[in-house]
């Protein structure tokens, strides 16, 4: 059964306005007015999902400065390996000025710490659970083995936690078995190798249908990647370098985060309230967890790494003068490291968990006046993310190279073994909502996709309303979009694409690096934990 996806609002009747929206865009529309596919899909509404608004009074804008994550520090470094310890736990931090707001968090911050590592360094890290519910750590665009990449039932419990209080059947979602969910109490050792092109990485909870509240409460933290070849180049770095991990959060009247779990505790019954089915938005754009935030800069170049660690909004990102000038956003990067070439953008879009690495130039730009980041996609006060206060003149050594990197990996269509077709859509699922892939909700015990170690195949997606498709272990390269050539911000080797309502994609990848079972699913958390989810098997 899963009848815990059903709208228990108690509301009967037609669809209100709130509803169709909340369903997400055209699909909503279609719904309720019965229009026809062609003609809902071809609007491509903004957003998919529903915003929750804030119950207290909310910062001016640019206010706050903007906080950088602390830099974890190894407790070993001995046998070639550097190996961590974190604990999740329950903070409160000052999120909105004045105000205290809980959070679950790893090691009491929020976002977590940073992890600073070397291509081909082991990492272990070392998880300790004190919160109240079970989690699992996903370390997002790593190539990881199996037994570590957080896959949502290989959960770590609380210690004395009493399994026949969850929903879930041996650790299994839906009350599913799942004969090959590796339990652990309190602690859990995750090793990642590494080895693997330099970039930046985040981790966060991956528990089986609860990673939205999850996420959400805090649970997300940065990992970045270097090397000797990406350190040679001269870009912008130090302090010209600056992670942004932009995430959209609404607060409750006591200071708290809202979120519509249909149940609080997250122990029990999964899921959020009708209207927010299709992804849940707050009306607060924060970065690196300060609404809202500025920052001083030379005028020199900066490198951003940027991270939507949104749970369900998109965002068309614009950097722009007081005087109403656009400033170039030259991208060096993609989820999964540094492109051939740089590319130039003015509008740069991005779905959850995407990650740019992208490269301003202040140098222009009249000290003592202002860049804003806008969000284009945005509304109101979702339209700002962020603003750079250029405060001096400074000597600028850095540059970016005509060509960043030269290991792209160049498959063809002719080298792909097979072709495979899915479809990322809404569904009924036990008589409730869902969301689907190729027709079938997510079921840990089923093996949906088994693919050969090496081989390089070519997937076909397509989309009702807007699904970022994340495949676990393996990175992959866009082939078309609608059948037409890639889009200037599809270059490079990625993990997560955006497909608008109503788009289709293909990519290309070979299945590399261990065997063992991972996963791919849509990356709107709220998806995610309502069954859009599928198992790959690499044998």
């Amino acid at each position: 059964m899963r009848e815990q996806y059903d709208d228990r609002s108690g509301r009967t009747g037609g669809m209100t306005r709130r509803r169709v929206l909340g369903i997400g865009g055209a699909l909503g529309v279609m719904a309720a007015t019965g229009l026809s596919a062609s003609a809902a899909l071809a609007r491509r509404p903004s957003i998919t999902g529903a915003e929750l608004r804030s119950a207290v009074p909310l910062p001016p804008p640019f206010q706050v400065p903007l906080p950088l994550p602390s830099v974890l520090k190894p407790v070993s470094t001995s046998g070639g390996v550097d190996r961590y310890e974190i604990t999740q736990r329950e903070a409160s931090a000052e999120i909105l000025p004045g105000v205290r707001t809980p959070l679950w968090t790893y090691e009491g911050t929020f976002p977590g710490p940073t992890i600073e590592s070397r291509r081909g360094r082991p990492v272990t890290v070392s998880h300790r659970n004190e919160l109240p519910v079970p989690t699992a750590v996903h370390l997002h665009g790593g190539r990881t083995p199996a037994d570590s990449d957080g896959y949502p039932t290989d959960l770590v419990l609380p210690e004395g936690w009493q399994e026949h209080s969850m929903h879930m059947g041996h650790g299994s979602g839906h009350g599913m078995h799942d004969p090959r969910a590796v339990v652990t109490e309190l602690t859990r050792d995750y090793t990642f190798p590494l080895d693997q092109r330099p970039t930046l990485l985040w981790y966060h909870d991956h528990r089986m249908d609860f990673t939205a509240p999850a996420i959400w409460r805090g649970l997300a933290g940065l990992h970045v990647i270097r090397d000797d070849a990406e350190d040679s180049l001269g870009l912008p770095a130090g302090r010209r370098e600056l992670p942004l991990a932009i995430a959209d959060r609404a607060f409750a009247a006591d200071g708290s985060l809202d979120y519509p779990a249909l149940d609080p505790t997250l122990r029990e019954r999964p899921g959020v309230r009708g209207s927010y089915l299709a992804g849940v938005l707050g009306d607060v754009i924060l970065v690196n967890g300060a609404p809202w935030p500025v920052h001083e800069v030379d005028a020199a170049r900066y490198r951003l790494r940027i991270l939507n660690a949104s749970n369900a909004r998109h965002y068309e990102l614009e950097a722009v003068t007081d005087d109403g000038r656009q400033l170039d956003l030259v991208q060096i990067g993609a989820d999964q490291g540094l492109l051939a070439a740089p590319v130039t953008h003015r509008l740069l879009p991005m779905a959850p968990a995407e990650r740019y690495d992208v490269v301003i130039d202040f140098s222009r730009v009249p000290v003592g006046s202002r860049v804003r980041l806008l969000n284009r996609l945005g509304a109101g006060r979702t339209g700002e993310v962020m603003a750079f206060r250029v405060a001096r003149t400074a000597a600028d050594d850095s540059r970016i190279p005509r060509t960043l990197s030269n290991d792209l990996p160049t498959w063809r269509r002719a080298d792909a073994v097979r072709v495979r077709d899915f479809s990322f859509r809404a569904g009924r699922m036990g008589g409730g909502h869902g969301w689907l892939i190729g027709g079938l909700p997510f079921d840990p015990a089923r093996s949906d996709v088994t693919v050969r170690l090496g081989d390089v195949e070519v997937w076909r997606l397509v989309a009702d309303v807007h699904h970022p498709v994340h495949l676990h272990l393996v990175g992959f390269r866009v082939l078309s979009r609608g059948g037409r050539p890639p889009l200037p911000h599809d270059a490079g080797l990625k993990d997560t694409i955006s497909l608008r309502p109503g788009e289709s994609a293909e990519i290309i990848t070979r299945f590399d690096g261990y065997r063992g079972r991972y996963l791919f699913h849509c990356h709107n958390a709220e998806h995610e934990d309502m069954g859009m989810m599928a198992n790959l098997e690499i044998v």
